[in-house]
This record gives C-alpha cells, structure tokens and sequence, in this order.
C-alpha cells in the first residue's frame, strides 16, 4: 500500500493526526493525546534518565514535557514539519530541557497535571535492564523512539483486529509478526484457530500486510511528501537494527 493508498483508505482516513489538527470532537482528540502519551512518554523518559537527571526528577520533567506539548497542541501542527518525527521531538524536548529549572518542576511532584501513564518504578526496571553503552543519549533515544513506534503499530493493530472479530486470530499469530515460525508451531495454531496449517500461512502473510501498513501509518503522520515518509521508514529500520 502505497501513501497516498493511505491517505485514501476508509481505514486511515481519521487517524489520530487529523483529529489532532482539528477533525475530531474533544473526545477524538483526548484519545489520540493518551495514545501517544501512553507508547512514546518512555524514550522521553529514558532520555532524561541519560543526562543524569534523578528518577524523581525525570519523572516531573516527563510529566511538564508532554503537559507543555498538550498545553500548545502541538502534534496539531506535526503535519508541517520539514524533519523526521524523532528529530523534531528530541530537538523540542533538549530545548525544553535546556530553558527548564529543577524547581520549576520540583513543585509538581504529588500533584498538578500528570498527562503521562508514567509508573515510576516500571520506568526505573526497564532503565535498570538497559545495557551499559558508549552511545549518546541521542541515538539511545532513536532507538527507543524506533520500539516504540513498532509498540504502537502493534497495539493499533490488535485493536483493529477486536473490532473486526479477529481478536483470537491476533493473539494466536502474533508471535509472528516479528520471526518466522518454529517447526510444529503453524499446526498448533491452526489446532487453536480450527482451520488448516496451510491458512495459517496465508493469515500470518496478510498479518504482516496490515502490521506494515499501520508501521507506515505511524511514522507518516499525515505526511504530504512520500519521500519523507520513506525517509521516516529508513531511519527507523536503521535504529532497530543499530
């Protein structure tokens, strides 16, 4: 499917960038803002946490981060944007770090806005089993960026898959998405699934299809130019494979 396959399609042609820009009740748009907020808070976080800042700390500046973002609906504005999803966000936020101070934030804590799902104990296991590396906070936050947008897509995906009555389908083929199958294992999904071993080829195939097209979905963000939707597409198979 190609961009403009997208932009046309029934399926993607409300997502949660257009409501975001004004085509939505205020409803439509708090669930595109907890959709974001819920899959991307954490390379922000895992950012904050690189420069030295204290869970405490990381956890406030998360929180007034996207409370800032929120506050100037500022995704209403990302269909304009000339550089890559991940740069523009990373620029905006070292900017927002750099003009920020400790006590500003400090007074949030226990209370104020808290527009982010942030656990902090789940946050601080994740940054404990992060290997210990030479690289920037920058390329770790590609990186991050790059799963998270992968969680997304799959999350999108599943979601789409309950409305549509394929919520068994997903679970069972699922594992799929992302290796090829084990020796027996197509069988014993077809035994869960009731249908054929050879389906369950040809299910798993269109799966994959639809986990593209909501992986382009993601990074496209109502994307005029192709070539930077492409450009989005190659810079995140190059963080998920660095």
């Amino acid at each position: 499917m190609t961009h403009e396959d997208i932009n046309s399609s029934p399926r993607f042609c409300t997502t949660r960038w257009t409501i975001m820009g004004g085509a939505g009740d205020d409803s439509g748009r708090d669930e595109a803002w907890n959709h974001f907020t819920r899959n991307y808070w954490y390379p922000v976080y895992a950012f904050i946490r690189r420069r030295g800042d204290s869970p405490e700390d990381a956890a406030d500046l998360t929180q007034a981060f996207f409370a800032k973002l929120i506050e100037q609906d500022w995704l209403s504005k990302v269909e304009q944007r000339d550089t890559r999803f991940s740069t523009l966000l990373i620029t905006i936020l070292k900017n927002f770090l750099a003009n920020r101070h400790r006590h500003e934030t400090a007074g949030k804590r226990g209370g104020g806005e808290t527009p982010v799902p942030l656990d902090s104990v789940e946050a601080e296991r994740w940054f404990g089993k992060e290997p210990a590396t030479q690289d920037t906070p920058e390329s770790l936050f590609e990186k991050k960026w790059a799963h998270a947008v992968m969680q997304a897509a799959l999350e999108r995906l599943e979601e789409e898959c309950e409305t549509t009555g394929r919520a068994k389908l997903f679970q069972a083929l699922s594992p799929f998405l992302s290796r090829e199958a084990g020796a027996g294992e197509y069988e014993t999904a077809a035994s869960a699934l009731g249908i054929h071993a050879r389906s369950v080829a040809v299910a798993v195939h269109r799966l994959r299809g639809d986990f593209r097209e909501m992986v382009r979905a993601e990074v496209a963000a109502g994307l005029p130019d192709r070539r930077m939707v492409d450009e989005e597409l190659r810079a995140l198979a190059a963080a998920l494979g660095a």
